[in-house]
């Protein structure tokens, strides 16, 4: 037996007008709903002090890299005071030692 598009059609459109039809609803749901809406749930607690924990955790560990961030601006920058401070020992003992050059040049010069 072939049908033909427009009754299969019109078949189809009567087995969803079956399957969403309006049906009231079981006698005690709403009280059934209600019960359960006002028990406490522990399992909601459960979940809610898992995120609590994992928030705790997850600024834990922001606060511990901002942290080990500023130590390391903090070595770096020593390391480069440390440098600074060379350079300039450096520079201060050329300097002596070049003017020590020229006061002996000075000295010779003037006998």
């Amino acid at each position: 037996m072939e049908f033909e598009p427009a009754e299969e059609m019109e078949e189809f459109e009567q087995e969803l007008r079956h399957a969403f039809r309006r049906q009231p609803a079981p006698p005690g749901l709403k009280t059934r709903i209600m019960a359960r809406r006002r028990k406490p749930d522990w399992r909601g607690h459960a979940v809610l002090w898992q995120r609590l924990a994992a928030s705790l955790a997850l600024a834990a560990v922001l606060a511990g890299a901002a942290l080990w961030r500023q130590r390391e601006e903090q070595r770096k920058g020593e390391a480069a005071r440390q440098q600074v401070l060379t350079a300039l020992r450096i520079t201060s003992h050329a300097l002596n030692q070049m003017n020590r050059q020229l006061a002996a040049h000075d000295r010779a010069s003037q006998e």
